[in-house]
């Protein structure tokens, strides 16, 4: 299980649980806010889907070399078919979709949309058969204005076109992880991530090579960018909130869509010099406002 991982690292990590949960968020809110400033250097050398694709597939690789050092119990064909599906939102789709909107909006603002993942949850659930009550719904509109506010005069040419990329990449993320929770999953976390993570990244890979995507001369920041996303950004990460997922509610494994973007903006605004504007500011805080409540009325109907 999750919990050998951790003992053999050659590091020295908290023996409690608590202990690893505390350590696992606090990887996953830093190690996926950094995400976006990877993906931004990456994209000097690497297309976008290409980069989605070979970035996912490499560490699913990775993984499931690991995975099947520790003699997992072997995955049923259905099983491996719901890994590939969820992979294919949660990879192929969203973390794709990601990278070609990032080519016009920048690391901020991108993991500032990336937050409405939450909001788009809810709507899923509501389609699904969920009981939505009115604050719910109040908090996605509170999203939207947010949304809105966040795009208020920006008047580049691709920026349009971008923003609504990534907002259709936390679409499919919602969607891959509704569906990740309703399907059979194989019962190891590393090999059932290993095989979301590597077929999704093969099904970005087939994609981008079908549309033409190549790669471009390669230089020293973006493939050490690369190398940070397949072995930090994504094999790390993933294993992480995989843990989380298993020892944590959702409202805690899902914190880290509203601390990314913290992280995110911080880190654009300090290595790239990316502006943070008054309506940047308020959109993020409207966001995050909106993210927080859709948290706070899903635990109280948890708790009632």
């Amino acid at each position: 299980m999750a919990s050998s991982f951790f003992a053999r690292l050659p590091v020295r990590l908290p023996r409690t649980q608590g202990g690893r949960i505390a350590l696992s968020l606090a990887f996953v809110y830093i190690v996926w806010g950094s995400t976006y400033l990877g993906v931004h250097v990456s994209l000097e050398s690497f297309p976008p889907l290409l980069l989605s694709g070979l970035r996912n597939l490499l560490a699913g690789i990775g993984l499931f070399v690991f995975a099947i050092q520790r003699r997992p119990q072997r995955p049923t064909l259905l099983e491996i078919r719901n890994a590939g599906l969820v992979g294919t939102m949660l990879v192929a789709l969203s973390s794709g979709m990601l990278a070609v909107g990032m080519r016009t909006v920048g690391t901020g603002m991108a993991a500032v949309m990336v937050a409405t993942v939450p909001l788009f949850a809810t709507v899923i659930a509501a389609v699904a058969g969920r009981s939505i009550s009115k604050g719910e719904w109040g908090a996605v509109a509170l999203g939207l204005v947010g949304i809105a506010v966040l795009n208020h005069g920006d008047a580049s040419a691709g920026s349009a076109g971008g923003s609504l990329a990534i907002l259709a990449g936390a679409l499919f993320w919602a969607g891959g992880a509704h569906l990740a929770g309703r399907l059979k999953m194989p019962s190891d976390l590393f090999l059932s991530t290993s095989l979301q993570v590597g077929l999704g990244g093969a099904v970005s890979t087939v994609i981008a090579w079908t549309l033409g995507e190549r790669m471009m001369d390669l230089s020293f920041a973006p493939a050490l960018a690369f190398l940070y996303l397949v072995l930090v950004g994504t094999m790390g990460a993933y294993v992480a909130y995989g843990y989380l997922i298993r020892h944590t509610s959702p409202i805690i494994a899902s914190s880290c869509m509203y601390v990314n973007p913290v992280v995110a903006v911080a880190l654009g605004a300090v290595t790239l010099g990316e502006p943070v504007t008054r309506w940047t500011v308020i959109a993020t805080l409207i966001i995050l406002a909106s993210v927080g409540l859709s948290f706070w009325f899903d635990r109280q109907r948890v708790t009632s």
